[in-house]
């Protein structure tokens, strides 16, 4: 495979201002797809034969963008799948130290639990048989960020006050003083703290702390600029359970189905606005927009009124062990939210709400919201919603056989190369799999 992994190279790696440098990330590449349990830059370069230095430096300060190679990653990604969706995620990066860029203790999947670690958040092109990712960011916690990290280790501090106060016998614990005011944080510090780990891993100076979806929807607007739109976007509740994401994909255009919470709030389909009525009295009404009138349900509470019976049987592919099938409640509702964008009536916009509710299950087990269409047949709507079951896969290969989370490196630039690197590795074997002319699969 070397001479066609040459031309992959020569291809994704054109941007590269120097020969060199694309030698390098061809060399980087064989690295990353040689056997081996470890690839991080020591042993790639052990089993290249190659000084690991000039690896390291390629990586980490050498002169060359991710952004142009990335796009032809992309472009080349979506050329290649021909995606029936996009789906968005995260995933952790367990970390020893507190050294590496966005490291801190913060809730990993990968880990099922609170851990120190970084979060990449990614959007991947996928179908039921193949996926690549498309685009790369590294979420920021607070303590990251200059201007949020005192604040936020302020409010750390007076929620772990609270529990220690909850938790501790009446009698015994009475609050400190100043416990209100911090409990004896030194924000002027943590700002401090914050300002040095930047500087030591060379974070930009418009980089911080935004929330992931955001992150996404960042990634969304670049991989658009290069005339790439999703036919259809899948998120877990993570993203799903935010408003201001959906409210974001429907600006753009982008259809959507996203898992949610039981507890989200929404209206039944029939209901309808009234405009506001004010009786010339006291303060005039903020807003002018239809309000209303009847109460709105949680997404379970929907669910459990319409029943079990409800319920009907929906196949969505072929699994390893047979058909994958279940029971599902479909229900056309308002979800409810300040945030919604309106229809131009002011009336809320109508969406698919699915539960999962097997006939096993005392209750429903998963919840999604999407615009799909009204008229999408229900095999249809089930396949999307499941269908982020692809990058949970990725992640998988990413990890175990590309190294994804093997970078020991320090710098934000490091970190960032390193990710696009593995996606083209990663983009190189799927090329493979999905090549009629193969041997065998990659």
């Amino acid at each position: 495979m070397r001479q066609r992994l040459e031309a992959f190279a020569a291809d994704v790696f054109a941007p590269l201002p120097r020969s060199d440098q694309r030698a390098k990330g061809v060399t980087y590449l064989r690295g990353l797809l040689l056997d081996g349990r470890r690839k991080s830059m020591q042993p790639m370069a052990e089993r290249l034969g190659v000084d690991h230095q000039g690896l390291q430096q390629f990586v980490t300060t050498s002169t060359w963008d991710t952004t142009a190679v990335r796009a032809r990653l992309a472009r080349r990604a979506v050329d290649l799948v021909q995606p029936v969706a996009w789906v968005v995620d995260d995933t952790g990066f367990p970390k020893d130290g507190a050294g590496s860029p966005g490291v801190a203790r913060q809730y990993s999947g990968t880990l099922g639990k609170v851990g120190n670690c970084q979060i990449g958040v990614s959007v991947h092109a996928v179908t039921d048989t193949a996926s690549c990712p498309l685009d790369w960011r590294l979420f920021l916690p607070e303590s990251w960020d200059e201007a949020k990290a005192g604040p936020a280790a302020v409010r750390a501090a007076k929620a772990r006050q609270r529990k220690t106060l909850t938790n501790a016998p009446r009698a015994a614990v009475s609050a400190p003083a100043g416990a209100g005011a911090g409990a004896g944080v030194d924000a002027d510090a943590v700002v401090e703290a914050a300002r040095l780990r930047r500087r030591r891993c060379a974070i930009p100076d418009n980089e911080g702390h935004r929330p992931k979806w955001t992150l996404v929807v960042e990634m969304l607007d670049a991989l658009a600029a290069q005339g790439l739109q999703p036919p259809l976007l899948a998120a877990d509740a993570g993203y799903g359970d935010t408003s201001q994401f959906r409210a974001a994909l429907d600006e753009r255009g982008i259809v959507y189905s996203v898992q949610v919470k039981g507890d989200a709030l929404a209206h039944t389909a029939d209901a309808q606005p009234v405009a506001r009525v004010w009786s010339g009295t006291g303060r005039p009404p903020a807003s002018t927009a239809p309000v209303y009138l009847d109460d709105t349900a949680s997404l379970a509470e929907h669910i459990t009124a319409a029943g079990r019976d409800a319920a009907v049987t929906v196949s969505w592919r072929e699994g390893s062990k047979g058909t994958l099938s279940s029971q599902f409640v479909f229900l056309r509702v308002r979800p409810a939210g300040h945030r919604i964008p309106r229809d131009p009536d002011g009336s809320l916009p109508q969406r698919w709400l699915i539960a999962e509710w097997p006939d096993d299950e005392p209750e429903p087990v998963t919840y999604w919201l999407t615009s799909q269409p009204a008229g999408t047949i229900p095999a249809d709507l089930i396949r999307y919603g499941k269908i982020r079951w692809r990058i949970e896969h990725d992640y998988r290969e990413l990890k175990t056989g590309l190294g994804l989370d093997h970078f020991e490196g320090r710098s934000w630039t490091g970190w960032h190369r390193h990710v696009t690197l593995v996606t083209a590795a990663h983009l190189f074997i799927t090329m493979l799999r999905l090549d009629p002319k193969a041997d065998a699969p990659a």
